[in-house]
């Protein structure tokens, strides 16, 4: 979703790009890796290094071992690396130590919580790039912070927003909701995927029981990533979820996705790009983690951290659905307009 406007607008500009897509295969599930390709309008990858699973350590080496001498046989100018995944910072890092200036998309986010893996790759990768392609001010002020020369900071905006802004409309062709039965503005989507909140038996308890209480009030569609599907059956928790008013359904492609959560009257995800695309689009988002890289949505957007304690996400819940959300407005320069002021920067002569 980073680098399907990114890798357009570059094609756009062919007299000054030639744009090569390195898929690592970091995610690994096929249906939904080619499903989101061909949604977003993307060519299959010049390269797939076809990692796939392992631990972070395991993947982040296998990453770079397979990824080293596709730097060394094309010497790009600029390797482009965007988000917080192990893909990101361990490209990075061979480039850095290859001589190989990196730009980092969405760089100078923090969550300030240091035991997430993603906020090890964020801060790593801000460290050893080159050009730090910023989605929102705060971003700019954490890595002043930090000491970041400010000739690598720029500020683009949020390239996230360029996808959605750009499939909105094609999105309509989705038949989703009335595969779903569902009517735009009755109905919640959830999403749950990362570790901290489904691999703890406790924790993942607490948000279902939560989530079977809120749809007392309204239906939810869970679209269940692999990983959360399988602790789910492991905890014992389908029997929960059954008898509720919570569906659980299959991983969507990204118009799918896209058509079934902006039609919904609530959002709950511990995902960092729903905070984003909810502020935009103005649906109330409940985000079920303690800490937030993307404080921007809270302060300006539709976001509420609730954490995971079960009361507190049905009383936020509550608060959303009876109207007492508080007023929205939109990040400047998330316009949908960032991968042409990325490409912008890209071109710029070298000082």
């Amino acid at each position: 979703m980073k680098v399907a406007p990114i890798y357009a607008e570059m094609k756009r500009r062919g007299d000054a790009f030639a744009p090569m897509i390195v898929h690592t295969g970091q995610h690994y599930d096929k249906a939904m890796s080619d499903a989101f390709f061909s949604d977003l309008g993307m060519p299959e990858p010049d390269i797939n290094l076809g990692v796939g699973s392992a631990s972070h350590a395991q993947q982040t080496a296998k990453i770079m071992t397979l990824f080293e001498p596709v730097v060394e046989k094309e010497r790009p100018d600029w390797i482009v690396v965007v988000g917080d995944v192990n893909s990101t910072i361990a490209c990075a890092l061979v480039a850095a130590k290859m001589g190989v200036k990196v730009a980092h998309v969405e760089a100078g986010l923090r969550s300030k919580d240091r035991t997430m893996p993603e906020e090890i790759n964020r801060v790593l990768t801000d460290s050893i790039s080159d050009l730090l392609l910023t989605p929102s001010p705060d971003a700019d002020e954490t890595l002043r912070s930090e000491g970041v020369d400010e000739s690598k900071i720029c500020f683009v905006g949020n390239v996230m927003i360029d996808s959605l802004l750009d499939h909105l409309k094609v999105a309509e062709r989705s038949n989703i909701r009335e595969e779903l039965a569902v009517s735009e503005g009755e109905y919640a989507v959830t999403t749950l995927h990362r570790p901290s909140n489904v691999d703890d038996r406790a924790t993942l308890e607490g948000i279902v029981h939560a989530l079977v209480e809120i749809s007392k009030r309204l239906p939810i569609i869970f679209p269940v990533h692999p990983r959360t599907r399988q602790k789910l059956t492991e905890f014992g928790f389908d029997a929960l979820i059954a008898d509720s008013q919570v569906r659980l359904i299959e991983p969507l492609g990204y118009l799918d996705f896209l058509r079934l959560y902006s039609g919904a009257k609530l959002v709950l995800t511990d995902s960092g790009g729903l905070q984003e695309e909810t502020t935009v689009l103005g649906i109330p988002c409940l985000t079920l983690r303690e800490n937030t890289e993307r404080p921007i949505t809270i302060e300006m957007g539709s976001n509420v951290l609730v954490g995971v304690d079960p009361e507190t996400i049905v009383a936020e819940a509550i608060t959303s659905l009876d109207g007492r959300s508080k007023e929205l407005k939109i990040p400047p320069l998330w316009d949908g307009k960032a991968s042409g002021r990325i490409c912008d920067v890209l071109e710029r002569p070298a000082a």
